[in-house]
């Protein structure tokens, strides 16, 4: 019997990527929220306006604002972004290497992971899930 995809498989694989995740942020101070918040604001560039990129990571994530925000001040605690003029923050050098260092670390089981599946079904299974995803977004509007 073939499976379809359903909330469980789902919850499995994002349970999974969680657990590479926190193996990879091992030995660091970093919890998934602030990996997150960090990650985020180096994929837009490395220099970001803070309450907009609070507000992105809270609505790509559904936390609350508050709780991003706090990941924020941690980041920026530990030197891992640094406040800049006119409300920006900057992923500085050690928040950088650490992006580096995390993705080398869950880049390799991702990597063998992701690999296992043909490139055309991992399209399709990246399209659906998209599509998923922005109708549930719709209904939790």
């Amino acid at each position: 019997m073939t499976a379809t995809l359903n909330p469980a498989i789902v919850g499995q694989a994002e349970k999974h990527h969680t657990a590479v995740l926190t193996r990879a942020l091992s030995g660091t101070t970093v919890d998934e929220k602030q990996w997150i918040t960090l990650n985020q604001a180096l994929a837009a560039g490395g220099t970001v306006e803070r309450a907009a990129h609070v507000a992105h990571v809270a609505q790509l994530t559904l936390w609350r604002p508050a709780d991003v925000d706090t990941a924020m001040a941690a980041l920026a605690g530990t030197g891992l972004v640094r406040e800049t003029p006119g409300d920006r923050v900057e992923v500085t050098d050690a928040g950088r290497a650490l992006v580096a260092k995390v993705r080398v670390a869950s880049g390799e089981i991702l990597g063998r992971a992701y690999g296992s599946v043909p490139a055309a079904d991992l399209a399709v299974a990246a399209r659906v899930l998209t599509t998923i995803t922005a109708r549930m977004a719709e209904e939790l509007g």
